[in-house]
């Protein structure tokens, strides 16, 4: 992610020297744009498809309102670092990390979570099975225990963040992990199942009872997404 690009001056100056590529983009393959700009990613299943364990108007404003403003925060972002590099103006380049990090985070980790979610009729809930339950069950024991621990990770996040289920391609192991914020998860660990601990993902309808809201979103895991991006990893 762009988190790293601008972090010092060299690296803001490589990043102007770069023409072929907006910073960002490369590293979010995952997400969408359309000539050069980020865009909303349209959901695979109705808001309310997620009821009862997510409310269809979570879902709603989740994505129209909460996503779209990453969505639009990014591409601002965008265009100011293209401002910068056309008039090598390597300080206000390198000043647009943050937004960069935060809206570019919040893009890519959102267009994640939306495809890790399923209503049943569509595979969601149940176990994994196959080549992920094997590399769960070797790295965490069992199902229950890597729950127990995304969940455990889930209740430590103090304010906003994300707990996720990674493949570290350096360990080959699968691990668990938080992420402060929108911070994306990057670098050698590839994100197979994130789950949103911000308040917006889940107060309108479990207000401070956010336990309840990390065992439900149990219940519309998609782990057929999971499999996919863990044979990939």
């Amino acid at each position: 992610m762009a988190t790293t690009l601008f972090r010092t001056a060299p690296a803001a100056r490589a990043a102007l020297r770069a023409s072929s590529v907006k910073p960002g983009v490369a590293a979010m393959a995952s997400t969408s744009f359309v000539r050069g700009k980020a865009t909303l990613p349209d959901l695979s299943y109705d808001y309310g498809a997620l009821e009862p364990h997510i409310s269809g108007k979570i879902m709603e404003l989740h994505h129209k309102g909460h996503h779209a403003t990453y969505v639009s925060g990014l591409n601002s972002a965008l265009e100011t670092l293209e401002e910068a590099k056309a008039k090598n103006d390597f300080i206000s380049a390198a000043a647009v990390a943050p937004l960069l990090n935060f809206h570019g985070g919040g893009h890519k980790n959102h267009s994640l979570f939306w495809e890790n979610l399923a209503p049943a009729s569509q595979g969601g809930g149940g176990e994994p099975e196959g080549q992920l339950k094997s590399a769960i069950d070797k790295d965490f024991g069992s199902f229950g225990t890597l729950q127990a621990q995304i969940n455990a990770a889930l209740a430590g996040i103090q304010g906003s963040g994300w707990a996720w289920l990674v493949k570290d391609k350096q360990a080959g192991t699968l691990q668990v992990i938080t992420k402060p914020n929108q911070d994306p998860v990057a670098g050698n660990q590839i994100p197979l199942l994130g789950i949103d601990a911000w308040e917006h993902a889940y107060y309108l309808q479990y207000q401070n009872r956010k336990a309840e809201y990390f065992k439900a979103i149990w219940n519309v895991v998609n782990w057929g997404t999971v499999a996919k991006r863990l044979e990939s990893a």
